[in-house]
């Protein structure tokens, strides 16, 4: 028998039912949508539809001539299946670049460029295992935003609409303010296009310090995924606009410099359980002068990032697709390795050196998946774990039953 009267709990219920509410709303988790291992960035002058065609020929040259040194790096013998991967499907993501991989040209030049991007994308989305693509326009801030805006409609005016998939980076965001603008913008144009609300998703890039801390101690970020109405994708760091701004010495402006280490932190828990992807940002050393200690520098970073749960990165180089596949598959399948047999004495509830609880499940499930999605591997290895087991232990929800 309780001895709350029936109008306490009556209060209780309508503030917690309300808490409820707004905890589903703001953090929904994943989407199940496959979160791609990198964005390929092109500048606009440079980008063709065959574009990652040729950034898969050069990283298989790349890979066959630097194959000795590669070797040292793979733990998990996959430079074979990475060199398939680069043979066939080298590219998950692309953004055409206007910002500052174009940097300001003529209005009749950026509006020719434009309008070559939209039919670019048009037909990336037509091809079948094409790269998901979208643009990088300029900010909006005053000086640029009439320029941003043109470059995006005459995009999508050239691509017939939103292709699938289609994404555009907004860089240089500070305010959350930006934000309502830019959703506002988003509605405007499906009305003006005929399409459906909520068809046109951006992303958001981070790379001022006021983004992360703003002058009353508040966490930007947060406020701005908060208000994006679920069209925002992903979180995007911008390595060097970033660093710079906090007053980084250029030659110590990188990924793993403490400054930028605690931005994507701070980018890593504003976005926890929202559905909204972290992307790290970009490293500016390629495999051209020296090819040797970039390629063992880039592996390096990839693998530190995969090890500090940001799955995606940028990617400015072919020779950046030989060690990001490279990173990614080893990391995936050495941690399948490891989190099959705890996933299989969870499902058991069998002891061992390890005792799993509920979370840690959710995360190795979580992990399994990741690597299967990338391509990794194709399935789990274990009979038990289907894909329809390892999404319940991911999502915390009841195991189907198993088939014998």
């Amino acid at each position: 028998m309780t001895k709350v009267a029936a109008e306490v709990r009556i209060g209780i219920d309508a503030i917690l039912d309300a808490v409820d509410a707004q905890l589903r709303h703001s953090y929904p988790g994943s989407t199940g949508t496959k979160q791609p291992i990198h964005t390929v960035y092109v500048p606009a002058d440079r980008v063709t539809e065959a574009t990652p065609r040729e950034w898969g020929a050069a990283a298989v040259e790349l890979l066959d001539r630097h194959r000795d040194l590669l070797a040292t790096l793979d733990g998990t013998g996959s430079l074979p299946d990475v060199r398939e991967r680069l043979a066939q499907n080298p590219v998950q993501d692309l953004r055409i670049d206007f910002e500052d991989g174009y940097g300001f040209r003529a209005d009749a030049e950026e509006d020719r460029a434009a309008v070559a991007a939209g039919g670019v994308l048009a037909a990336w989305a037509r091809q079948p295992g094409g790269p998901a693509g979208g643009i990088r326009m300029k900010g909006l801030t005053g000086g640029e935003r009439n320029r941003a805006l043109r470059t995006l409609e005459l995009v999508l005016d050239s691509a017939g609409g939103v292709p699938d998939g289609f994404r555009f980076t907004v860089p240089k965001i500070r305010a959350a303010r930006q934000v309502t603008a830019l959703t506002q913008l988003c509605a405007g144009l499906e009305r003006g296009y005929g399409i459906a609300e909520g068809a046109l998703r951006f992303e958001l890039q981070i790379e001022s310090p006021q983004a992360i801390i703003a002058a009353d101690g508040r966490a930007p970020v947060a406020e701005m995924i908060a208000m994006t109405d679920g069209r925002c994708s992903a979180l995007h760091f911008g390595t060097y606009d970033y660093t710079a701004a906090c007053g980084v010495a250029a030659p110590h402006q990188a990924l793993d410099h403490p400054a930028a280490d605690y931005a994507k932190a701070v980018m890593q828990v504003a976005a926890a359980q929202t559905g909204v992807w972290v992307c790290d940002g970009s490293t500016q050393i390629v495999p051209d002068a020296e090819p040797e200690a970039a390629l063992r520098n880039h592996h390096r970073l990839v693998v530190r990032s995969l090890r500090h749960g940001y799955y995606q990165g940028w990617d400015m180089h072919p020779g950046h697709l030989v060690t990001r596949w490279l990173a990614t598959y080893d990391f995936f399948r050495a941690a399948i390795d490891v989190a099959v047999p705890r996933l299989l004495a969870y499902l058991n509830r069998r002891g061992g050196s390890v005792l799993d609880e509920p979370a840690t499940a959710e995360a190795l499930a979580a992990t399994v998946l990741r690597g299967i999605d990338c391509g990794a591997r194709i399935d789990a290895g274990a009979p038990e774990l289907t894909e329809a087991v390892l999404r319940a232990l991911a999502a915390r929800a009841a195991i189907p039953p198993q088939r014998r």
